[in-house]
C-alpha cells in the first residue's frame, strides 16, 4: 500500500518533494503476523524470575535496581550469559517456521546512553544488530521497540525502573534524550528498511495519567516522525514505518491523528489484555472470549495502519512476578486487595503439566483474537515468544504443546466468534 508524501519546503518547489512511500513490508495489504522478543535486551522479572530469585535480594525488582543493588561485574555477568542464550539465531528460525512475519524487539534507553548517577549496565547494542542480522537471514521484520525511555513514560518494571508515578513527560531533558536515541536508531537502520521496516518511538507511555502525559505523548508522536521519517540530516526520507502506541486512550481518541498526507507511513500500535484488572480476571472463560470476538467492533475502521502489538492467550495473572516481583496474583486473591476467582495450580507453569481442557481453552483463546485481529486490523504480535515458567504466556510453548498451530492461520474453531 503506497501513500503519496507532500512536504512543501521553502525556497524550494513542490514536485521535489513528493514521492512514493515504499516501506519494507506491503502494511495494509499483507497481514503482520508476528511474535515479541520479550525480556531479552530488557530484563522482566515474570520472564526470567530466575535471574531475579538468585540475587538474593528482594530489593532488586528491574533492571535499573539490579545494577544498583550490585556488583557491576557480578550483574554484567548474569546480564552477557542472558543475552548470549536468552535469544539466539535458532529462535529466529523457529519463529520463521512458525508462519511468522515480524518480529517485535524491545530494548532500553539506557542501550544507547546512560546518565550520570544512572546504574544501568550497558551492551545490548552487538545483540541489536545480530538480531537484526538474524531476521535477515530467515526473513522476518524486526520493529525495533524503544520499551524504556529515561524518567520511565509508565513506571512499570519493564520500562527499566519502577516508581510510583512516571516522570518521563515533565522533564524536558528526558524528552530530548529521548529524541536523540531515536534519531540514532533511526540514523543506522535507514538503511535497511526490508529489514527494519519500522520503529516504536516509545511502548506503552502512561496516557491514563493525564493530560500532561497525553500533551507530551502527541509532541513526542510528532518529533519522533521527523526523527523517523528524515534520519539523514536532509530532505531525504527514509521508508521507516513510524509505530506509535494509542497510550492506553481508546481509538477514538486518535481519530484524525496524522492521519493526513503530511504524515505518511504512520501505523498505531494498540496492546490488548484481559488479566489486569479485576473485572477482567472474574470473567469465565466464554466471557473471555467473548471480549475477544467484540475486540472486533472497537477496532475496525481505524484511519491509520493498525496493529495488535501485544496480547496474549492467557486469561488469569497467575504467572510468577506477572504484577511485579514479591507481588502475588489476582486470580487466587495474593494480589493486595484482591478477592480469588480459585487456584493457579494447573494455570501457569510447564505446559506439560496443563490438563487437556486448559490447553484447549488456550487454544480457542488464540484462535478468538488472531481471528478478530485479523478481520479488523493490519496484523498482530503475541506477547511473547519465549518464558521461563510461564508457559500459558509463550508462543514457543504454545506450538510445542498444540494450543498454537505451526501455521498462524490453520485454525480449529474458525467460527468461535460467529
Amino acid at each position: 500500500m503506497q501513500k503519496l508524501l507532500a512536504l512543501t519546503l521553502v525556497g524550494l518547489s513542490l514536485t521535489e518533494y513528493v514521492r512514493s512511500f515504499s516501506p519494507g513490508f506491503p502494511y495494509g495489504s499483507e497481514k503482520v503476523r508476528g511474535v515479541n522478543l520479550g525480556g531479552w535486551l530488557v530484563l522482566e522479572p515474570w520472564i526470567t524470575p530466575s535471574i531475579f530469585d538468585n540475587t538474593g535480594n528482594d530489593a532488586i525488582v528491574d533492571e535499573w535496581t539490579f545494577g544498583q543493588y550490585q556488583d557491576h561485574n557480578t550483574a554484567l555477568t548474569v546480564l552477557q550469559n542472558h543475552w548470549n542464550t536468552w535469544i539466539t539465531e535458532d529462535d529466529f528460525a523457529a519463529i520463521a517456521a512458525a508462519g511468522l512475519n515480524h518480529v517485535r524487539l524491545p530494548i532500553g534507553y539506557w542501550a544507547f546512553e546512560v546518565g550520570p548517577g544512572e546504574p544501568f549496565i550497558q551492551g545490548q547494542l552487538p545483540y541489536l544488530k545480530n538480531a537484526v542480522q538474524w531476521a535477515s537471514n530467515h526473513g522476518l521484520k524486526l520493529i525495533i521497540d524503544l520499551h524504556g525511555a529515561p524518567g520511565s513514560q509508565n513506571g512499570y518494571d519493564n520500562s527499566g525502573h519502577k516508581m510510583s508515578f512516571p516522570t518521563w513527560h515533565s522533564n524536558q531533558t528526558n524528552i530530548d534524550r529521548t529524541d536523540k536515541i531515536i534519531q540514532t536508531i533511526a540514523s543506522t537502520f535507514a538503511g535497511q528498511p526490508n529489514t527494519v521496516p519500522a520503529i516504536a518511538p516509545l511502548n506503552e507511555p502512561a496516557g491514563y495519567d493525564g493530560s500532561a502525559v497525553l500533551s507530551a505523548v502527541r509532541q513526542y508522536w510528532y518529533d519522533s516522525w521527523g526523527n523517523i521519517r528524515y534520519p539523514y540530516g536532509t530532505s531525504q526520507a527514509s521508508n521507516t514505518v513510524v509505530l506509535i502506541h494509542d497510550a492506553f486512550q481508546s481509538l477514538s481518541y486518535w481519530s484524525g491523528f496524522m492521519a493526513t498526507s503530511n504524515y505518511d507511513g504512520v501505523a498505531m500500535d494498540t496492546h490488548i489484555y484481559q488479566v489486569f484488572s479485576e473485572a477482567d480476571i472474574q470473567l469465565t472463560n466464554q466471557e473471555h472470549i467473548n471480549a475477544s470476538c467484540q475486540t472486533q467492533s472497537s477496532l475496525a475502521g481505524f484511519d491509520l495502519w493498525l496493529v495488535v502489538g501485544e496480547w496474549t492467550p492467557a486469561m488469569t495473572d497467575c504467572a510468577k512476578y506477572l504484577n511485579g516481583r514479591g507481588t502475588g496474583s489476582r486470580y487466587d486473591g495474593s494480589y493486595g486487595g484482591s478477592t480469588a476467582v480459585g487456584s493457579c495450580a494447573g494455570l501457569t507453569g510447564s505446559g506439560s503439566t496443563f490438563s487437556s481442557s486448559y490447553k484447549t481453552f488456550l487454544r480457542q483463546s488464540w484462535e478468538a483474537q488472531v481471528i478478530s485481529y485479523e478481520a479488523t486490523t493490519d496484523g498482530w504480535l503475541q506477547w511473547t515468544w519465549k518464558t521461563e515458567s510461564a508457559d500459558e504466556w509463550s508462543y514457543k510453548a504454545g506450538l510445542n504443546y498444540g494450543w498454537i498451530s505451526q501455521n498462524p492461520t490453520d485454525y480449529k474453531y474458525p467460527t468461535i466468534c460467529g
